[in-house]
């Protein structure tokens, strides 16, 4: 015998088991100890888990057949012969079932897997989840294909841009599918949005008006072809319905005032862009049309519209008693002149968010700032990004006391305007234990009165800190000192922005974003105070 043979002979009589005996591995323990025989349970075994289920196991998996294997060859012949004579004979193993095994997912129960499911579908929405999972098994298949979780549809054809005739095209296919998808899958949808269709949303909103009773949000954008009976159609339809959003779409304006005089007394939400057809639309919420509205917002399009709005102050107030939200975004508003005789409107009690904010100057003062919140004890929300001619004296005779986020940042205007450079400490002792937020970005005040300013987040002792977690003082004069008192006297500081600030040092100049941030800019602001004393 070759002395290589030799070798390997030995080593396989020294590591020849005993007779009768088995391998075990790891896995075997583990089936031992999660699923003992006799117990009634089998464990199951897929990428990412172990199953312990009821009832008889499957069959032992193909690695645990191949380590009994291997320890039978490598028993002597003797062995090997012994143990087959005293191991009785097995009975004939039944047929196994034809068809393949269905695996954990088709036992789990549909209760649970709609839960599953629904989960996902609340964080990501139904697509492209649903159609993913419906292909998986046929008991994914009932639950994806459960109505309840088609709750919110985004629809846009796939060809959206190019060529006319081929967008059309795409519409007319997207629409033969709808024709089976909305009484079958989309019975219970609730939030639409209609993206890019040019040629068939006639077609879309009637099948929607035919299938959908329970909708209650519609947003339209970059749709043309709106007529005003489609909008009064699915208007009568759904009952539900009480929000619409049709920004950047072509939208006849009385197809609007019908849609609002049909729905008006349950509309909550309205999305508009400013245009020459806006002014009857406003005309028809100033009529009382909407009693109950909510939230209410103008923006300007892609094409800037540089026509002023004019807004009756005191008619608004009284044609939407209960708004709460009002956005102008990037407008050139003017309130209309009150008249000889001054008589203030109600106001809006329940308006808790307001939004004038525009790209350029604009033209709102403190006194028209001031009929607008007289009546406003809970507001919350004040954005006057771009209106230069508010002063920290007009915003301190607000009736708001529990505001919790400013922004009066002037980006990109603040070298062509006479900024006031005294009071921003009204506006942080008046709100110093609710302001969340504070944007001066681009403000003229000087450095003793930001320092003044700033100051009064300082903690008492005893009390509870500052509630300011984001600080914008990009553009402005602030000092070292001054930072380094704001970032230690604010434990909850989460963003701070420092760009563009003339009096702090280089390297220092930029946004800081996180608490390791700002602890940071805290370390390097404290090493660098006794230099430039």
């Amino acid at each position: 015998m070759a002395p290589g043979a030799a070798r390997r002979a030995r080593r396989r009589v020294r590591g020849a088991l005993p007779a009768g005996a088995r391998a075990r591995s790891a896995e075997d323990w583990w089936w031992d100890q999660l699923a003992p025989s006799g117990s009634g349970y089998h464990l199951l075994q897929s990428d990412s888990m172990l199953l312990v289920l009821p009832g008889p196991g499957p069959a032992r998996p193909r690695v645990q057949r191949r380590a009994a294997r291997r320890t039978r060859r490598l028993l002597p012949p003797a062995s090997r012969a012994s143990a087959a004579k005293a191991r009785p004979r097995a009975a004939p193993a039944p047929e196994p079932q034809q068809g393949p095994d269905p695996g954990w997912g088709d036992r789990i129960p549909l209760e649970i897997l709609l839960q599953i499911f629904g989960l996902l579908v609340a964080a990501d929405g139904p697509m492209p989840f649903l159609g993913r999972a419906a292909r998986v098994c046929r008991l994914w298949h009932e639950a994806a294909s459960q109505p309840a979780l088609w709750h919110t549809v985004t629809l846009s054809p796939p060809l959206a841009g190019r060529l006319a005739k081929s967008g059309a095209k795409a519409e007319k296919k997207v629409l033969d599918s709808l024709e089976w998808l909305m009484p079958n899958r989309f019975s219970q949808l609730q939030r639409l949005t209609l993206i890019h269709w040019k040629s068939q949303v006639h077609p879309v909103l009637k099948l929607v008006s035919e299938s959908c009773p329970r909708l209650t949000f519609l947003k339209l954008s970059d749709c043309h072809g709106v007529t005003p009976d489609t909008l009064v159609m699915l208007a009568k339809a759904c009952p539900q319905l009480h929000s619409l959003d049709i920004q950047h779409s072509m939208v006849e304006s009385t197809a609007v005032v019908n849609f609002l005089e049909e729905a008006g007394p349950r509309m909550r939400k309205l999305w508009l862009t400013y245009s020459s057809q806006t002014t009857a639309i406003l005309g028809a919420l100033l009529g009382s049309c909407c009693p109950q509205l909510q939230v209410l917002e103008v923006s300007t399009g892609i094409n800037r519209n540089s026509t002023p709005l004019q807004l009756p102050v005191e008619a608004l107030q009284k044609g939407c008693p209960q708004l709460q939200v009002l956005r102008l975004l990037n407008l050139m508003w003017l309130p209309k002149p009150p008249g000889r005789v001054v008589t203030p409107g109600p106001g809006f009690p329940r308006l808790e968010e307001l939004c004038l904010a525009g790209c350029t100057c604009s033209f709102v003062s403190n006194e028209a700032l001031g009929r607008l919140l007289h009546g406003s004890p809970h507001l919350r929300l004040l954005d006057l990004r771009g209106c230069a001619r508010i002063t920290p004296a007009g915003l301190h005779d607000l009736p708001c006391q529990e505001l919790e986020q400013l922004h009066l940042g002037l980006y990109g205007m603040s070298d062509r305007l006479t900024l006031a450079k005294e009071g921003s400490h009204l506006l942080t002792q008046k709100w110093r234990h609710t302001l969340r937020e504070l944007d001066l970005s681009g403000q003229g005040f000087s450095e003793k009165d930001l320092e003044q300013a700033l100051a009064t987040f300082s903690a008492t002792p005893g009390g509870s800190p500052p509630a300011l977690c984001s600080v914008n003082l990009r553009g402005t004069r602030v000092t070292p000192s001054t930072v380094s008192s704001v970032i230690s006297s604010c434990p909850g500081l989460l963003y701070l922005n420092l760009e563009s600030c003339r009096c702090l040092p280089r390297g220092l100049k930029r946004a800081y974003r996180g608490q390791e941030e700002v602890q940071w800019c805290l370390e390097q602001l404290l090493t660098s105070l006794p230099s430039s004393s």
